[in-house]
């Protein structure tokens, strides 16, 4: 569940075709506190004749999904608030703790590990778990392995209790628009027009292709690696493709699992013999559930030439014994690209890229739809302040600003991952990159005179040659080349050069470096020079509170509350179901004044500020009413008391500031600007041009 702190969703389960999925967005006039987004951002006008909507978002995988509930509870406030803590689920009513009652123990996925087959001897194996992911220090949730598939069954749970329907072409006709997931819809084309966009879309009726017509102010693409939304505004991508070609293979074998559960526990299993090759994805021992990636290489081969019944053989092979309850259940080829979109938003900040639409990478080190997840919560809260009126359309801009040079850099990591892992095929003696060699020759002018069947003859031969220096013969220690590969094999475990999964410094310590904040000294940073800045953090994460950071974790106590007796996380201080900035201040003079000054600027701005004060450990009753009286008239404020362990660092120490320290956090939990409330000449002045570059309203200095 490594969505925005740590954890993993495995990137190899197949959802429904999201480019046939619609999400129908509307924030309700009866809502408390909503500005009609006909009247904050464009629409209505003379199109009243065809629904328009706010938002709508094409596809309807995990990003969107996420997407969706994030935006319906920031504008749509007809929910009470509730706490959040470190990972974006868990500002979902209780998802985060529901997938962690419902993921396997982690004694069963903790490990990678590499075999002949899977009862057969073992080559290697990698622990990629160690005490301190456990310890809820830097984050108050820990990692988590749950399938894709089941995670959108949990997220689609919770938009129907949302107010959201799911809809079939078939019960859409005379339908109200509001909260609609339109299944079987297609996004044709998209025009710009004076009020917004008007988006054509298709669907199937009776045998016939019917069409249907929106107008919306934002259209979000979410609509995965072929994207549709993408190639309509024509954005194209950048990077590196055709890494690997590969067929998926989904099937059921519950007498596997059991024998897995109690003698060969992991999520990864990679196993190399001479009959196959195959990387098995784990996604739930108990009930049997795998994935099986096979390389694939077209057009020699075609994925018709792996059947149901040619899948099963290849499983039995990798498993070294009859399986007599193997159920295929879906055979799907792809390729692995790691590229991302050169842009993120076009049409005048009312087309936007999302998830895999934005970027695809390989699936080493799950960054690909956490990477997605994490785009939803930058994005959400933005478009939110702009459908409520508090924000101008250019904070659209830094959607791309923030989140590309991210992406990028995941990018890179991915592959580089994704390179660690091939290391160990070719210790082995079967590189890669040789059999890519080889496939380029037989695709060469000169061999693509051949027959197609003698250049699949060829390829498969030469591929079954290699395979031989995986018998048994030769890979043993008595055999001195067999010896030579496994000793370099394991050097490349115990070094950490194989397929990485933890990955600390990069699910919590990302930082933006230009974008809705204030960068330290004013600096501006171009997309390429913020990559390598972020390239340089140290592989464990190191909280900080320097503006783009994340808001670092501290488990702290609520003051004067009889009610909330039990510790909750700094992060909880953000909540998830409204547009709210929090200030963080220590009881100090000056840090009073510059948070009535940040009330009243707020205010002007039509911001919602709440003001945090955190006291010491072990602050009295009776030094905390001072707080009260220190804010008057100003209410929206809450004193916490830090509760940290004897051994561990204060709050301010924790930030890297001095107790003067005040500290701005955006509804997304990452830091908008610090300062030292000690250090400002003029707080009004100070505090609107921060508050003006947040929220894009450059105008109070031009």
């Amino acid at each position: 569940m490594r969505s925005v702190a740590t954890g993993k969703l495995a990137d190899f389960c197949h959802a429904c075709s999201r480019r046939r999925v619609l999400g129908l967005f509307s924030s309700s006039s009866s809502s408390s506190g909503t500005v009609d987004p006909k009247k904050s951002y464009g629409g209505g006008g003379g199109e009243n004749e065809v629904p328009h909507l706010p938002v709508l978002i094409v596809g309807a995988g995990p990003v969107g999904l996420i997407l969706s509930i994030l935006l319906t509870k920031l504008v749509c406030r007809n929910h009470h608030p509730t706490l959040l803590c470190e990972l974006i689920f868990r500002k979902i009513d209780g998802l985060a703790e529901e997938i962690q009652s419902l993921e396997p123990p982690v004694d069963l996925w903790r490990r990678f590990i590499y075999c002949t087959s899977l009862s057969g001897p073992v080559l290697g194996s990698v622990d990629h778990m160690k005490p301190q992911d456990f310890d809820k220090i830097v984050s108050p949730i820990s990692v988590a392995h749950f399938s894709q598939y089941k995670l959108m069954n949990l997220l689609l749970q919770r938009l129907e209790k949302l107010g959201f329907s799911v809809c079939s072409p078939s019960e859409t006709e005379g339908s109200i628009w509001d909260r609609k997931i339109l299944m079987g819809h297609e996004c044709i084309s998209i025009h710009p027009t004076n009020e917004g966009l008007k988006v054509g879309t298709s669907y199937l009726k009776e045998g016939k292709m019917e069409e249907r017509e929106f107008h919306c102010s934002i259209l979000v693409g979410s609509d995965g690696a072929k994207s549709t939304v993408r190639k309509l505004v024509d954005i194209d991508m950048k990077g590196e493709r055709n890494l690997q070609t590969l067929v998926s293979v989904h099937f059921l074998s519950k007498d596997l699992g059991q024998y897995l559960l109690h003698e060969r526990p992991g999520m990864l299993f990679f196993i190399f013999n001479p009959d196959a090759i195959g990387v098995l994805v784990a996604h739930d021992l108990d009930q049997g559930e795998f994935v099986l990636q096979i390389p694939y290489y077209s057009p020699q081969q075609k994925i018709e030439d792996f059947s149901f019944k040619v899948c099963e053989q290849i499983i039995l092979k990798l498993v070294g014994w009859k399986l007599v309850d193997v159920q295929v259940l879906d055979i799907k080829p792809w390729v692995m690209h790691a590229e991302v979109a050169e842009k993120y938003v076009s049409h005048n900040n009312r087309v936007i890229l999302v998830g895999d639409a934005a970027h695809r990478f390989p699936p080493a080190g799950g960054f690909g739809m956490n990477t997605g997840i994490q785009d939803a919560h930058n994005l959400a809260w933005k478009i939110s302040s702009v459908l409520s009126g508090i924000a101008s359309p250019s904070i659209i801009q830094t959607y791309e600003m923030e989140r590309r040079p991210i992406a990028i850099y995941n990018t890179s990591l991915s592959v580089e991952n994704f390179r660690a892992a091939m290391s160990v095929p070719a210790a082995l003696g079967l590189d890669p990159a040789i059999a890519n060699s080889v496939h380029r020759v037989i695709n060469s002018s000169l061999c693509s005179i051949l027959p197609p069947s003698l250049q699949k003859f060829a390829l498969e031969g030469i591929f079954s040659i290699g395979r031989a220096q995986l018998s048994e013969l030769i890979l043993n220690e008595n055999n001195p080349l067999g010896s030579l590969r496994l000793s370099r094999l394991k050097k490349i475990f115990d070094e950490g050069k194989s397929l990485q999964l933890q990955f600390p410094a990069e699910d919590l310590g990302f930082c933006y470096k230009q974008g809705a904040l204030v960068a330290e000294c004013g600096e501006k940073i171009r997309e390429s020079e913020a990559s390598s800045v972020h390239k340089r953090d140290l592989r464990p994460y190191i909280p900080c509170a320097k503006p783009g950071c994340r808001l670092p974790h501290m488990l702290i106590n609520a003051l004067k509350e009889s009610s909330a007796k039990a510790s909750f996380s700094t992060l909880d201080l953000i909540f998830g179901d409204k547009i709210e900035f929090v200030l963080i201040i220590a009881p100090i003079k000056e840090s009073y004044r510059l948070a009535r000054a940040s009330m009243m600027v707020a205010k002007e701005f039509n911001v919602p500020l709440k003001v945090c004060i955190i006291w010491p450990k072990d602050s009295s009753e009776k030094n905390v009413n001072g707080s009260e009286k220190k804010l008057e008239p100003w209410k929206n404020f809450i004193d916490v008391e830090e509760a940290i362990m004897p051994t561990s660092k204060s709050w301010w120490e924790l930030c890297q500031m001095s107790s003067n320290g005040v500290i701005l956090v955006r509804p997304d939990e990452h830091i908008a600007w610090r300062t030292e409330s000690n250090s400002i000449a003029d707080d009004f002045l100070e505090l609107k041009r921060v508050f003006s570059l947040m929220l894009g309203h450059d105008k109070f200095f031009l």
